[in-house]
């Protein structure tokens, strides 16, 4: 897990001179009722039998399937580019000092050894020197709050990471209901570095033997790693989206991915990602890359780093062609992003279709496919 804070600018876009959205794009275009019954409350089994919507730019046509048909979408040749971060115990409970009064942490992420970013709840209890105690089954360790900051985030201070982690627990979403049987079901198949408080739910759906298949078919699979904050699910208050900041998430890039990348771009292959996750972290390598060596031929460029790139529709898509994602809430970020790549119109008919259709939502529902 990086140590490394994010810098003080956490919001970051860049747009075209043609490219910028218009003054007529409002939050309240991204809303929708969704009957609550379709809330995923859990995953389908096994993963890959999910329900896949795919979306065709090329005709505006939609189409139904199981997830286990996206070979049939994919040609050789394509990247499929998934984000191998994996979500860590960042949930942990304990009891205020003197009063006894429960208390919860959602940790975010570390800035050095002994120091969390963190949420609390109830945050009206945790203010500026407020001491506290979490525990679970590894242990205990004694916590004090060291700075209340803006946005309702707390930086908190504990005696042991180790114990830490110990006693945390993998947090779901709030609107799963209740504990998964296996929480490894929250986890991707490929996960390997920690970090994330919220799973890269759109690779869920894929199970061991769907990789093997994918590349069976001729497609190069790439890993990029992007830790999942509190920025993916903090809803977009304001009724302008330009005013939203987002909060920046840690990303590594590796120079082979790179080079993959690259070389697929150059040679009119296309770059599939899985996930918003990944979209966010491909187009920020881009713009650097574009606003750092505006001459080179490279697309991405290899690097980590801390990204705040806020995607909505108005921005060209320069490393992304096509997408897997799940159905998002409303007013969302991620509703956002994917309507920048789909067409906020098509994609807003896509969604009454899955509603009219009994697709599941969310977190732990079914997926779509923007190609």
């Amino acid at each position: 897990m990086n140590l490394h804070p994010p810098p003080r600018t956490q919001g970051s876009r860049a747009w075209d001179a043609d490219g910028a959205p218009s003054g007529s794009l409002k939050t309240g275009d991204f809303d929708y009722d969704l009957p609550e019954g379709l809330i995923a409350q859990t995953p389908v089994e096994p993963r890959d039998h999910s329900r896949l919507m795919v979306l065709s730019r090329r005709d505006g046509g939609i189409s139904h399937r199981r997830f286990y048909d996206l070979p049939d979408y994919l040609r050789p040749g394509d990247v499929l580019v998934f984000n191998d971060s994996r979500v860590f115990p960042a949930r942990v409970h304990g009891r205020r000092a003197g009063t006894g009064g429960r208390v919860e942490l959602l940790l975010l992420h570390r800035v050095e050894d002994g120091v969390w970013r963190a949420l609390a709840r109830p945050g009206r209890r945790m203010r500026d020197g407020a001491a506290f105690e979490l525990s679970g089954p590894g242990g205990s360790v004694a916590g004090r709050v060291l700075c209340v900051h803006g946005d309702g985030s707390r930086t908190v201070a504990v005696s042991d990471d180790d114990v830490l982690m110990s006693i945390g627990e993998v947090p779901l979403p709030p609107y799963v209901r209740k504990p998964l049987e296996d929480v490894e079901r929250y986890q991707t198949v490929y996960s390997r570095a920690a970090g994330s408080v919220a799973a890269p739910t759109a690779g869920l759906h894929f199970t061991r033997e769907l990789l093997d298949c994918v590349s069976g078919v001729g497609v190069e699979v790439v890993f990029v790693t992007l830790h999942v904050g509190w920025g993916t699910f903090r809803p977009v208050r304001g009724e302008d989206p330009a005013g939203h900041e987002m909060h920046s998430e840690y990303w590594n890039l590796s120079e082979a991915a790179a080079q993959t990348i690259n070389e697929a771009k150059h040679q009119g292959r296309r770059v599939v990602s899985v996930g918003t996750t990944s979209v966010r972290l491909l187009e920020h390598a881009a713009l650097f890359q574009e606003q750092s060596d505006g001459r080179s031929r490279q697309v991405v460029g290899a690097g980590s780093g801390w990204t705040g790139l806020f995607i909505y529709p108005g921005y060209r898509f320069r490393a992304v062609d096509a997408l897997v994602t799940n159905f998002h809430l409303p007013r969302s970020t991620l509703l956002m992003l994917t309507s920048a790549l789909a067409g906020r119109s098509y994609l807003s008919r896509a969604y009454s279709e899955a509603i009219a259709n009994g697709y599941r939502f969310y977190s732990l529902g079914d997926a779509m496919l923007i190609v």
